[in-house]
């Protein structure tokens, strides 16, 4: 199977004051299409870093990232914003919601930038994502009117709405209950198997070690096992 994500000798580093942060140091890592791959490590290990540049959310200080085979080092503004629109969905620690939009409303947003779907068929898409994660009742409701654990399955439908190549997910069960987060990693295994939708997961959970079916393992920004 060929590898949709291939990353080379990345780095990053962040000035603080008088010092350098090497957040980053020199990251090879390969990632089939079609794999669930879990990034797990200590906090400050790199993990949110690795994913935020996978991401097109950061940029590395060296390096490279090709995703689909194509390196989004030289990418202009607009080309990074379609590649995140019409390949990645991010799953993000602290949501991301739009406020003043409701909860279907938020699901349906990445599918109306996309312009490729009729106004029906967006919101049968957004019900049915917002059914598959619980929240059918709360559909019309503002993000500020729910729980953490809420917030964070609209985010996740969010996520998957768009049916991406890839989903990054920053601590995805992170505010859900065990029952809940156990649906949701149902939900992101079905997708798997019938779409082969590439996820990468970072993660403390041991529930989510269950669902990958590969583990990296980051330490002070480097692999130590993978």
């Amino acid at each position: 199977m060929s590898n949709i994500i291939e990353i080379r000798g990345l780095t990053k580093n962040y000035p603080l004051g008088q010092t350098t942060v090497h957040a980053l140091r020199g990251i090879d890592l390969d990632i089939q299409t079609g794999a669930m791959t879990s990034i797990i490590g200590p906090s400050g290990s790199g993990k949110t870093t690795l994913l935020n540049i996978i991401g097109c959310i950061d940029t590395s200080s060296s390096g490279s990232v090709k995703i689909g085979g194509r390196e989004i080092n030289g990418l202009n503004d607009r080309q990074i914003t379609d590649l995140r629109l019409l390949t990645i969905g991010f799953i993000f620690q602290t949501f991301n919601l739009i406020p003043v939009l409701n909860i279907l409303e938020n699901i349906e947003f990445p599918l109306l930038l996309m312009k490729k779907q009729t106004p029906a068929e967006i919101r049968r898409r957004a019900e049915r994502l917002a059914d598959e994660v619980g929240l059918t009742e709360y559909v019309h409701h503002r993000p500020a009117e729910l729980s953490g654990g809420q917030r964070q399955r609209v985010a996740i439908a969010r996520a998957l709405v768009t049916s991406p190549s890839i989903v990054l997910a920053d601590e995805p069960t992170a505010n859900l209950d065990s029952v809940t987060g156990e649906q949701i990693l149902e939900l992101m295994r079905k997708m798997n198997k019938v779409e082969k939708t590439t996820f990468i997961f970072s993660t403390h959970d041991p529930n989510i070690l269950k669902y990958a079916k590969r583990v990296t393992k980051l330490k002070d920004g480097v692999i130590v096992s993978k």
